[in-house]
């Protein structure tokens, strides 16, 4: 791989100058945010992959998604990724492009040098040996640390995840929710004041996975309540098949509910996706989550977020984008429109 520092360069280069001629359209900053999760595009586009929209014209990427109702983004930052792609300065390179496009921020802090979801919450390397209360410093240091890059250059998210799909905790053993809740709390709290501290208006997310499972999201929630721990908005998951889509987003609906009446918590839904080859039965389930959504009163459900939908070709073993083999968007994502 080029140096990162090069690559950067290139693509911030890219995202200013290039002129793609296409009509970009208006984004649309009020109202429930239309999203997509994007962390993969920087290394997509180093290794060579393409994005063409539907009439086969190559476009930017982010650009692409825009002109297709995406009006916000959502990054991963890693603490130090082994081959550097989603590290603090990567994530730089994609925040800048979207701010320079309109759209709106989520960030998403795993607190892990890879992936971290609910079957693993691995602790940073260099976190590896520390105790809970070293821990709880490490996490403030680097969310600050990673937000003040940011607010250096002029960009301002509007929510930041603290923890990914922490359904069982993060930061493990140290701080799975099962084993000491009140750790949990803890760490999430210092998460939640570093970034208020970077960014006070900011909304904090604490986001868990299948958001069709009340039962999950009302252990854990209350259980961060009784030990003092802090969020804004409560996030969630949601990856159905076609066959089943219907039901968890009835379920899913319920689930909103009842988050938003028991702790009068905002909702997002921060990651869905489905079977690339099922775009018919991924548009359905999209409009129909969009218009549950949207029908809860009072606007607590803030946004939908559609995980990488730009993964193409197996991209990674994915096969839950959005875009077909040839690196054109499929009809999913016309629900944003």
């Amino acid at each position: 791989m080029k140096p990162f520092k090069i690559i950067v360069a290139i693509l911030l280069l890219f995202a200013c100058n290039k002129n793609d001629g296409a009509t970009t359209t208006t984004t649309d900053t009020s109202g429930i945010a239309k999203g997509a999760d994007i962390s993969w595009i920087t290394e997509m586009e180093a290794s060579g992959k393409k994005f063409y929209n539907t009439a086969g014209t190559e476009m930017d990427g982010i650009r692409l998604l825009q002109t297709l109702g995406v009006n916000s983004v959502r990054l991963r930052v890693w603490v130090n990724p082994a081959d550097g792609w989603c590290n603090k300065n990567d994530l730089l390179v994609k925040a800048y492009r979207a701010k320079s496009l309109g759209m709106r921020i989520l960030i998403d802090f795993h607190y892990s040098d890879s992936w971290a979801d609910p079957s693993q919450q691995t602790k940073p390397a260099a976190w590896a040996t520390m105790n809970l209360n070293e821990l709880k410093t490490a996490v403030a240091d680097h969310t600050k640390e990673v937000l003040t890059l940011l607010k250096e250059k002029g960009i301002t998210p509007e929510w930041v995840q603290v923890g990914n799909e922490t359904g069982n905790g993060m930061l493990w053993e140290e701080g799975k929710a099962s084993v000491n809740m009140a750790n949990y709390a803890a760490l999430t709290s210092t998460g939640y004041d570093a970034v208020k501290a970077i960014f006070p208006d900011a909304k904090v997310i604490v986001h868990l996975q299948n958001g069709n499972d009340n039962s999950l999201f009302r252990w854990l929630f209350d259980g961060l309540k009784a030990n003092g721990g802090k969020w804004d908005v409560i996030g969630m998951s949601l990856y159905p098949t076609k066959d089943n889509w219907a039901a968890l987003n009835t379920a899913c609906y319920q689930n909103m509910q009842d988050m938003i009446s028991r702790y009068g918590s905002d909702v997002m839904i921060c990651e869905v996706g489905m079977d690339q080859q099922q775009a018919t039965a991924a548009k359905a389930f999209l409009a129909d989550l969009l218009a549950k959504a949207t029908s809860i009163s009072n606007n607590k459900v803030l946004g939908v977020f559609y995980w990488e939908p730009e993964a193409y070709g197996a991209w990674k073993n994915y096969t839950m984008g959005a875009f077909d083999d040839a690196g054109k968007p499929t009809e999913a994502l016309d629900a944003f429109k």
